[in-house]
């Protein structure tokens, strides 16, 4: 079958059962523009090529499937880089789709040309530029099948304006065979048979989750393995969720700001068992002093991420999809009487600790603390909800105060960090669970990075709930500069330069502001029970900080708690 190659790109994305595309309209992809209306394909128009990549983005973290954004040559691609490389450190599955220059004006600094695969190449699994129209089926039959398979990750497609234009004759590759990419599904048994045996003589052990099982959605195994074992849990932040945060043996978020029961747990334990986990420094703190007293497993899908930062004394590698149900059998078929009865004092000096030293904050009856605005949203929503966030205090929060009940239920930029990612992110989000609630808690830092995809919810008629906590500073710049730079407050104010509810009213959204707390909780329920988008600005201090926190070049033990006991 003859077409043109734009219309051959679109049949290709039917091929691989792609829902709907995020995307901005420029020149060199103005053919593919055209394929899409011609097509009638659903695609969503952002309003910056950033927010489409981070839509994309959010789209593929609630949905596991792989998410698409285009954007046209040059300022377009460049435009993306930042959403490629959250992606990229948080390992999620998306292909970004480019324009380039016509192939005849490649390297000729043409109008509007950029050399993308150049600029991506540290920030994705792999990428292409695509020289000839016959090439691009296969090329995008690989790109999907790299993004999503393995340790997924973004993948990028840059076509030269020609090659949309050209006609292929049309054939979608059944298979895709890859000499140097052949990832891991399952591993090796026997290591299972190790690590239960190792579990099997501890006294302390203590299982710790990351964003893998999110990634894998093995919750369900993972929660099979706890209970048979009875073994304490605690999570990264992107762990969030996968583990119940009301669950008996749960201790809460490790690391940084990570809770005291855990952290405590984690320099105590004689087994750490790591499962889908980075041990990135926001976890570790200072390497050479974590975890010292305990033997190491890491369970992981990726071979370069073991002994990377901390050195594992087991590494299990393969498919969380593989290994977790495995352990879990070969853990059932022991006694389960044995495990519960071996860690009974640990587990009773952990719920201690978790009982005396509490995650609290002062409640105000003149102000609105942030960490009462979460409880109030967990309290409405019972968990039955998709959270987003955008990156700071408020992340914290959220990751501290919401009680979490299922897997994939945060979407949060963990190892980039990307101020602005939360409203876009919670757009691609809603567009993939239009029957979900989605909610956004963000700042007014953040919020000011994407502002104007307020208007593509809006026009879209997506009922994003937007909770923007405003203390009128860059929250996490302030705090470290009140603790650690002699509250030498550095450009870090932002009193009072934005109306958010007019902003929100001015792209149509529905905005509602609230300062008394006797307000709160009226305000919430009529912002979830009011149609379309909405954003609700609540004014909380300026001078509330995010606690526990371990310092810079402390030990996970070594917290500032504030005024928490202990």
């Amino acid at each position: 079958m003859k077409m043109l190659g734009a219309d051959a790109l679109i049949e290709c994305l039917k091929q691989e059962e792609v829902e709907v595309v995020f995307g901005y309209p420029g020149g060199q992809v103005l053919p593919l523009y055209d394929a899409l209306y011609r097509a009638n394909f659903p695609h969503i128009l952002t309003r910056h090529e950033q927010g489409a990549v981070h839509a994309a983005d959010g789209y593929a973290r609630a949905t596991g499937k792989v998410g698409v954004c285009i954007a046209t040559s040059g300022p377009g691609g460049t435009n993306l880089i930042t959403g490629i490389a959250t992606a990229y450190m948080d390992s999620i599955p998306l292909v970004a789709i480019t324009g380039q220059v016509g192939v005849s004006l490649i390297g000729k600094d043409s109008f509007q040309e950029a050399d993308i695969c150049g600029i991506t190449t540290p920030i994705t699994k792999h990428n292409y530029l695509v020289k000839k129209v016959q090439d691009l089926p296969r090329v995008i039959k690989e790109a999907f099948h790299i993004a999503r398979t393995g340790r997924p990750g973004p993948v990028v497609i840059d076509i030269p304006k020609d090659v949309f234009t050209t006609t292929v004759d049309y054939a979608y590759p059944e298979s895709v065979k890859l000499r140097g990419y052949c990832p891991t599904f399952a591993g090796d048994p026997d290591r299972i048979d190790e690590a239960v045996k190792l579990m099997e003589k501890a006294a302390k052990p203590v299982v710790f989750i990351g964003g893998g099982v999110n990634i894998s959605h093995t919750a369900e195994p993972l929660r099979e393995f706890i209970e048979t074992t009875g073994f304490p849990v605690t999570s990264s932040l992107m762990g969030l969720g996968c583990i119940p945060c009301d669950a008996p043996r749960y201790l809460g978020m490790v690391g940084m700001h990570g809770t005291y029961a855990a952290n405590i747990a984690t320099q105590e334990c004689d087994l750490l068992i790591g499962i889908g986990v980075r041990f990135d420094d926001r976890v570790t703190s200072l390497v050479k002093h974590y975890a010292p007293h305990a033997k190491i497993i890491h369970f992981d899908i990726d071979p370069a991420e073991v002994n990377k930062n901390v050195r594992a004394d087991l590494r299990v590698i393969g498919d969380l999809r593989w290994s977790l149900p495995l352990l879990s059998e070969k853990v059932q078929a022991r006694d389960p009487q044995q495990w519960a009865a071996g860690i009974t004092a640990w587990n009773e000096q952990l719920q201690a600790l978790k009982k005396e030293n509490p995650l609290t904050y002062s409640p105000s009856e003149e102000h609105i603390m942030p960490q009462q605005v979460i409880e109030k949203v967990s309290e409405l929503t019972q968990g039955n909800v998709i959270i987003v966030t955008d990156v700071g205090q408020h992340q914290m929060w959220a990751a501290q105060y919401y009680n979490f009940q299922k897997q994939r239920s945060l979407l949060t930029s963990g190892g980039l960090g990307t101020m602005g990612f939360g409203l876009p992110a919670a757009i691609g989000a809603q567009i993939g669970h239009p029957s979900e609630t989605v909610v956004l808690f963000t700042g007014d830092g953040s919020i000011m990075m994407n502002c104007q995809e307020l208007s593509t919810a809006a026009d879209n008629g997506l009922p994003v709930k937007i909770i923007l906590l405003n203390n009128e500073v860059l929250g996490m710049v302030n705090q470290w500069q009140r603790m650690f730079f002699g509250r030498r407050y550095s450009h870090s104010s932002i009193k009072g330069q934005t109306d958010f509810v007019k902003l929100a009213e001015a792209m149509g959204v529905t905005g509602f502001r609230v300062t008394d707390p006797g307000e709160l909780t009226g305000v919430l329920e009529k912002a979830l029970q009011t149609a379309g988008p909405v954003l609700v600005e609540v004014l909380v201090p300026a001078a509330e900080d995010v606690l526990p926190i371990v310092p810079p070049g402390g030990r996970l033990d070594e917290m500032i708690l504030g005024e928490m006991k202990g």
